[in-house]
């Protein structure tokens, strides 16, 4: 049996723009497509993600992320080409989650991993995962204490740009702590703090 090859980079960035708007997300991944950022790039396109968000549409108490494609065909030197995808994903936690200190590494494995488990081959990565801790005085006393854990991270895809942008939500997901796959699933943690 012939090895698959991975699908081929987009020749445009009009095609990587309509690959990511083609992407159907799982249902509980609120994703829209948003205003991209100016001045990074000759073209963006940016959207963001949000698990189970209130009917409000703001943001989830759940998790929420952006992710950002550019495409500069100059291939800026830090991105050792002409693609590059800045990302965010952020998530509450329970307090005792938050002190883990091995949380924020975590983290950075789950991306790479989702990255890795749709064949998303990427070069030049980089990124920073942070946890936060907060504690509650005066008025605020009764939200006691909270955690949230955030990733932002940068990396140059290979090949389509769809399975980088699939990795991205399920990062968001597992921060929220959802499991791979988990459309429909209650949540794992239904006691987690909306506070960050």
């Amino acid at each position: 049996m012939a090895e698959q090859r991975p699908p081929a980079a987009p020749d445009s960035f009009e095609q990587a723009a309509d690959a990511v708007r083609a992407i159907v997300f799982r249902d509980d991944l609120t994703v829209r497509e948003i205003a991209a950022p100016q001045g990074l790039a000759p073209d963006s396109i940016a959207i963001a993600g949000d698990v189970r968000p209130d009917a409000d549409e703001g943001d989830s108490p759940y998790g929420t992320g952006r992710l950002v494609l550019l495409h500069d065909p100059d291939e800026p030197t830090p991105w050792n080409g002409a693609w590059r995808i800045v990302c965010f994903a952020q998530a509450p936690l329970e307090p005792e989650i938050g002190i883990d200190p091995l949380l924020a590494d975590v983290a950075w494995t789950w991306l790479t991993d989702a990255l890795e488990s749709r064949k998303a081959a990427f070069h030049s990565a980089s990124g920073t995962a942070t946890k936060t801790l907060s504690k509650g005085f005066g008025s605020l006393t009764a939200e006691g204490d909270g955690a949230q854990i955030e990733l932002r991270a940068s990396w140059s895809p290979e090949g389509a740009i769809a399975p980088h942008v699939e990795a991205w939500a399920e990062l968001v997901c597992m921060l929220a702590g959802l499991p791979p796959g988990s459309e429909g699933i209650a949540m794992l943690d239904s006691r987690r703090s909306p506070r960050g």
